[in-house]
């Protein structure tokens, strides 16, 4: 079994990448997606999102991290896909499953889900601008509507020259509303040669088990369960789910990243969102957030945090 962690635009950035790959149990990381639009993006673009490209495309865990490309331009994106991996990415994704409405009226995400050539012409036009013997990854979800072109979309990936697909067990209408449809998966399973990777409504051990045995992959994805329990990836894999004191810690040490790091001004809103998250899991994480609900800075927040330490 191997487990990913998902990219979530606006979430899980690289300061979130460390921290959940130096918790463990990940055996691969995929950026927040690099918008492409018409032209070849300069390194900058892809170091800002990928900051890890400067250590050999790895976390300071040592967990490799693949670009994510969104677009709809073959050959842009084919370019792109070139340079991504010559700064050092591991791989390349492509994103067929975003649902953004912003994303989708641009043409980019989900929306492809209605055009399988497009999907085809774009996945050929990468894997031949790449070569042969690098990896060319998508991320898709059942469909833009409803889920008659799931099989087909997953064909036309495959018969690109994908060499995996992960797909969300919904459609980008049914969002992220409960179930997902990891049935769907195992159909297009059937389908395919090449592997596949399962996403979707995974918050816990029971919940991945039962995602590999109706989805019949073995092979999965995490994404909100991974903030919302940190340590997910090592409890699927047998350990015993981190306890509120030591989430506790590892707020005070995002805290530390995000203050002192590079995102700042940003800070009170993402540890607020992290927060949302962690509410699921723990009722600590509701007392937190609403003793910190209305405070804007960082010197406001951190003497909660400080009380909060074991």
């Amino acid at each position: 079994m191997q487990i990913s962690l998902a990219p979530m635009e606006g979430v899980v950035d690289h300061l979130m990448r460390d921290m959940l790959t130096r918790i463990g149990g990940f055996d691969l990381c995929i950026t927040e997606f690099v918008r492409v639009v018409d032209q070849l993006l300069p390194a900058k673009v892809f170091y800002r999102l990928c900051p890890e490209l400067h250590t050999q495309g790895c976390t300071p865990a040592g967990t490799p991290v693949r670009v994510q490309l969104l677009g709809q331009d073959p050959q842009c994106l084919a370019d792109n896909a070139v340079r991504a991996l010559e700064l050092g990415s591991h791989g390349i994704d492509l994103n067929f499953g975003c649902p953004a409405k912003t994303v989708n009226k641009s043409k980019g995400g989900a929306v492809l889900l209605k055009e399988t050539q497009a999907l085809y012409t774009i996945v050929s036009a990468v894997r031949a601008g790449v070569g042969p013997t690098q990896t060319v990854t998508a991320k898709m979800r059942l469909g833009f509507e409803d889920k008659s072109l799931a099989i087909d979309n997953a064909l036309a990936l495959e018969a690109a020259g994908a060499d995996l697909i992960t797909v969300h067990a919904r459609t980008k209408v049914e969002g992220y509303k409960p179930p997902a449809y990891w049935e769907w998966i195992a159909r297009i399973r059937e389908q395919v040669s090449i592997p596949v990777v399962a996403n979707g409504e995974i918050w816990s051990a029971a919940d991945a088990l039962a995602c590999q045995q109706q989805s019949r992959c073995d092979d999965i994805m995490l994404g909100r369960g991974a903030l919302a329990l940190p340590n997910l990836a090592q409890v699927i894999r047998g350990a015993e789910p981190m306890s509120w004191t030591q989430v506790k810690v590892l707020l005070a040490d995002y805290s530390g990243y995000e203050i002192y790091g590079d995102k700042g001004r940003y800070y009170p809103n993402r540890l607020k969102q992290w927060l949302g998250y962690l509410k699921r899991q723990y009722s600590g994480a509701d007392l937190l957030f609403n003793q910190i609900r209305t405070l804007k800075t960082a010197q406001q927040i951190l003497p909660y945090l400080q009380q909060t330490q074991p």
